[in-house]
């Protein structure tokens, strides 16, 4: 290589280089950002009101997600909202085996993508009925993804929708674009069963079982082999006692009070568990919305029953 050839390859090296550096100055100038991805919502972000989504609905950063029985979906719901296959967001046996575990985060991309979400969409998820604990695993899954920020839940859902008069259709809008989602993995949305054994009564950290009370004080078996009881020193919040009459989350007073009633102390953190890790999402949804430091324990007590060194907790009555 003569020395022009060497001055020219310099010469290209030192425009990349410029090009490189300028680039993201002038996108900022012009007003360009990123698409968001990573980070946590608070209740001001994670609940939309009906009247709100009637304000946006057909806002095109807006993408209305149905969650719940394809049969109710078909019979009646929000217009231009898509069926959301609640059975997608999961795999039902996980590698170690253990039931509705995350999927990978490349497979997630998929199956929200195809639903024509992207890193810049609004995703609004509302439930059909009363599955409130699945909308919230739903939430979970994008949180999960980095999508918390860019995610809401109808409080009230169709229920409180139709109940109010708003209109509902029973033809569902046209196949989507597919979208292109970038995953941020978040670390601090699920955990695992080392985590929850090392804090067993440990100060600063506050177990919830999320399951009813009769599955929490052995009182009634859960089935499936396993054990009675729940985690020791675990508190109990049914996650069938967040919502109001109307489906709407109950208020940051009252969800506080509840998780003060659960043996919570100021500044701990949480762990949530359930029987398989779908009821607890609902009290980690709340949990979110107060700004608490949550985690779910993904396994639950299907993970932690079948480790027969670990032990059970009953408060029978």
């Amino acid at each position: 290589m003569n020395w022009g050839d060497n001055l020219m390859k310099n010469i290209r090296l030192i425009l990349a280089v410029v090009l490189l550096c300028v680039t993201p100055i002038l996108a900022a100038e012009a007003g360009a950002t990123p698409p968001p991805c990573g980070g946590h919502g608070d209740r001001s972000t994670m609940l939309v009101s009906t009247s709100w989504l009637a304000d946006h609905i057909k806002d095109p950063k807006v993408v209305i997600l149905a969650v719940g029985e394809k049969d109710d979906y078909d019979k009646g719901h929000i217009p231009g909202s898509l069926f959301a296959e609640y059975m997608d967001s999961h795999l039902m046996t996980g590698p170690t085996g253990l039931t509705l575990e995350l999927p990978p985060m490349d497979v997630l991309a998929r199956v929200f993508g195809k639903l024509g979400i992207t890193n810049d969409s609004h995703i609004v998820l509302y439930q059909a009925k009363d599955w409130f604990s699945p909308t919230a695993r739903v939430y979970l899954t994008l949180d999960a993804m980095g999508l918390g920020r860019n995610t809401s839940v109808l409080d009230g859902g169709f229920l409180l929708w139709s109940k109010e008069g708003r209109p509902v259709s029973t033809e569902a809008p046209p196949a989507p674009q597919a979208g292109t989602i970038t995953p941020c993995p978040m670390n601090d949305v699920i955990t695992e069963i080392d985590d929850v054994r090392a804090n067993v009564h440990h100060t600063g950290v506050a177990i919830i079982d999320a399951r009813d009370a009769e599955y929490y004080t052995g009182n009634t078996s859960p089935g499936g082999g396993q054990r009675l009881g729940h985690i020791p020193g675990a508190g109990n919040i049914p996650y069938t006692t967040l919502n109001d009459k109307d489906g709407k989350l109950k208020s940051p007073e009252e969800l506080a009070a509840m998780f003060h009633d659960a043996g919570m102390k100021p500044g701990d953190r949480i762990i949530a568990y359930c029987h398989i890790g779908q009821q607890a999402s609902a009290v980690y949804f709340a949990a979110r919305t107060l700004g608490y430091e949550v985690k779910l324990y993904d396994g639950s007590w299907e993970d932690w029953s079948k480790h027969k060194d670990l032990p059970a907790e009953t408060s029978k009555k």
